[in-house]
């Protein structure tokens, strides 16, 4: 959608940067901008940094980058017409919509759809319809003021009663197969996709009923079927019971499997427990969570693929600014048999005060780690013991935290009778080979000037290097001080090389000459994420504004040359780029010219 330019900038002089961002991540004030750890990726040193001046943002770990818009886009997870619509409702501010949105009011329309379909669900399982439903339920021991609170429902046993009511209603088949309410046969014709299936609403912090999830009522198969991606609804950015579970007053969230395990753990008073939507963890589950806790304790089934799961977790979670726990549930003894079990089993065979105790005793994430290894091994064999050793030495490795690795490297050498000072040796051995690899990619980066100069996105790479670097410098000076440009274009954009950077001048020039400042935030919506990104990293690049008027004039000279090259047949411009980087690094070398 095309929004008035008058109404963005204004909106976007209503939402300070540093404001909007400090909503979700710690910033710290140093030397007139701001710096914290980046929402967008794992790290504990900061390198997310925010620069109030010119009101943009930009990773130098992930490489994100752009305005307040971008950021909301991101962080919240919409499409550029949602995220304004979100910062104006944060501003107080009117939304002039434009009937072509037709994103925008797809979405409205799926999300009320949404919204009536739980309420029709909700509905059926009050009545006789939903008879099979509540009989399942009371098998479950799930009572009915729990059912409420998570606004469980039912599906009918018959193909087309949901389609009937909401087209009934005024919604169109088409709004129906969009939101994963129905779905289109190969021979054309349209049916519910969920039936005779108990379901449970997924809802987000803001109250919106974004999907579904269900469970089939009897041993047929797919046993849990959740809607599908839809414009509304992304497995990998949802977390099932964020809405209840962030008013907690619990110190941590309870991170389990299944929907249902977190149905029993609310009931039994555990109103922090989430889960995943039958997804592994990704980064933006851990944005969302990170925003209302920085403790997690995971609690995942205690079979095999349950403790894959948490090792997975625990990788992905490893140096962030989570403290992880990790809650191992006992397996049940039946008829002299050990059974496996998860948190809903827990609660039902031993109660919540045992589950408590658990929770209580839940151990390090690292402890997991040292128990998961060591119990892949035969510690009473001696080679045992050394491919053991040499396994977790890997694993502690890992550890940034000196004294953290100390204690862990001590435990487990006492679990395989090893002294703490040979597995130390090898531990060390183990971190030496981490850094000498991660040296040896630094310095293939750093030998490869054409390469570490080129932007992230391969689809974005210049094919005149040289001239793309003035081209950089250009951008940075008309956004750093537009007066060096008032007297007369020093270039003109039909010299740049670089189709993105020509289109980013254009535009900066435009602003100017209409009485605008250039500004980053003011290309939200003309450039894509990536695009976005690479223009804040050219513009947080040091530029000296004491010099600005002599560097424009070499920057447009260099532009000069290299299109009269591209015009003729001169000398190969890589080529020269990377001569010219090696000598300035110091590589040496003479030309062969």
């Amino acid at each position: 959608m095309a929004f008035p330019q008058h109404f963005l900038d204004e909106l976007i002089a209503r939402s300070d940067i540093v404001d909007v961002v400090g909503g979700y991540v710690n910033l710290q004030q140093k030397a007139g901008s701001y710096w914290g750890c980046c929402p967008f990726h794992n790290e504990k040193t900061p390198s997310f940094h925010v620069l109030p001046d010119k009101q943009f943002y930009h990773c130098f770990g992930c490489h994100k980058g752009g305005g307040v818009i971008n950021f909301i886009m991101d962080i919240e997870n919409l499409s550029y017409p949602d995220a304004v619509r979100f910062l104006a409702k944060r501003a107080g501010m009117d939304v002039p919509e434009d009937d072509r949105d037709n994103s925008g009011q797809l979405r409205k329309r799926i999300l009320a759809l949404n919204r009536e379909a739980a309420r029709f669900y909700y509905d059926l399982l009050q009545r006789e319809e939903g008879a099979a439903v509540r009989a399942y339920l009371d098998k479950r021991q799930i009572r009915k003021a729990t059912a409420v609170r998570f606004g469980m429902g039912a599906a009918p046993d018959s193909w087309d009663t949901l389609l009937r009511e909401m087209t009934g209603r005024g919604y169109t088949k088409t709004e129906l197969i969009s939101a994963g309410l129905a779905v289109q046969n190969q021979s054309g014709r349209i049916y519910d996709k969920f039936r005779n299936r108990l379901m449970l609403p997924v809802i987000d912090v803001r109250g919106d009923v974004i999907g579904f999830t269900s469970r089939v009522l009897d041993k047929s198969e797919p046993k849990y079927l959740n809607t599908p991606e839809t414009m509304v609804f992304s497995k990998r950015r949802i977390i099932y019971a964020i809405n209840l579970a962030r008013k907690t007053k619990r110190p941590n969230l309870i991170l389990c499997e299944g929907n249902l395990d977190v149905v029993t753990l609310h009931q039994a008073g555990f109103d922090n427990a989430v889960a995943t939507m039958g997804t592994a963890l990704t980064q933006e589950h851990l944005r969302l969570l990170s925003r209302y806790t920085h403790e997690l304790v995971l609690c995942f089934d205690n079979d095999t693929a349950g403790q894959q799961a948490t090792q997975r977790a625990l990788e992905l979670l490893n140096n962030t600014e989570f403290t992880v726990k990790v809650l191992h549930l006992p397996n049940r003894m039946e008829s002299g048999v050990p059974k496996k079990q998860d948190a809903d089993d827990f609660i039902k065979n031993f109660g919540a005060e045992a589950f408590e105790n658990l929770l209580n005793g839940s151990e390090g994430g690292m402890d997991f780690t040292l128990a998961r290894v060591a119990g892949k091994y035969d510690l009473r064999m001696d080679e045992q013991k050394v491919a053991y050793a040499e396994e977790i030495s890997g694993e502690l490795a890992k550890l940034h935290n000196a004294v953290e690795r100390e204690i862990y490297t001590a435990r487990a050498a006492q679990a395989a009778g090893l002294t703490a000072e040979a597995l130390g040796l090898e531990v060390k051995r183990a971190i030496r080979r981490r850094a000498f690899a991660e040296k040896k990619q630094r310095e293939r980066r750093e030998l490869n000037p054409a390469v570490s100069l080129q932007p992230q996105e391969r689809g974005l790479r210049y094919e005149n290097l040289r001239s793309a670097m003035a081209e950089e410098g250009v951008i940075r000076l008309l956004l750093q001080d537009p007066g060096l440009f008032r007297d007369g274009a020093a270039v003109e954009p039909e010299d740049f090389s670089s189709p993105l950077l020509r289109r980013i001048y254009e535009r900066l020039r435009q602003d100017m000459e209409d009485g605008y400042t250039p500004s980053v935030a003011r290309l939200t919506g003309d450039l894509t994420a990536q695009e976005m990104n690479h223009l804040t990293a050219i513009a947080q690049k040091p530029e000296s504004a004491a010099n600005g008027a002599q560097a424009l004039r070499d920057y447009a000279a260099v532009i000069r040359q290299e299109k009269e090259k591209r015009d003729g047949s001169g000398e190969d411009p890589l080529a020269a780029a990377v001569h010219t980087f090696k000598q300035k690094k110091g590589y040496g070398g003479k030309r062969n010219d």
